[in-house]
């Protein structure tokens, strides 16, 4: 069997997670953080819909990393994102890291929003 090296494009995939952190592309990141093509920035947890919001027309899928268990998605932040034409997956923060990874890996056009254990 051959293996090849994934290849992510110009994402940056997560390398790791820990207590308040995140690894990308090597580089330690602490607190709520979005993943999206044009790099990785802070964000204001699930009542922040502007910085998801801003991706429109970049990415057509956020998965919603809402820590340690999967929550479900508040509608104040749902609905927003669903009439810009972007859909959004929760999951528990490591199940939406190591989604976010194969994504990325596939060329899919997405966001990780992920907040910090």
């Amino acid at each position: 069997m051959n293996f090849e090296e994934a290849s992510y494009g110009q994402g940056t995939p997560f390398d790791s997670y820990g207590p308040g952190f995140f690894r990308l592309g090597g580089r330690i990141h602490e607190g709520d953080l979005v993943v999206a093509p044009g790099g990785v920035r802070l964000w204001g947890g699930m009542a922040d819909t502007a910085t998801l919001l801003a991706l429109k027309g970049d990415i057509d899928l956020v998965l919603l990393g809402t820590g340690e268990t999967m929550v479900p998605v508040p509608g104040t932040l749902r609905e927003p994102l669903e009439a810009a034409g972007i859909g959004i997956e929760p999951m528990s923060t490591p199940s939406a890291c190591r989604s976010y990874n194969v994504l990325l890996g596939e060329g899919r056009r997405l966001a990780a929003a992920v907040l910090a254990l």
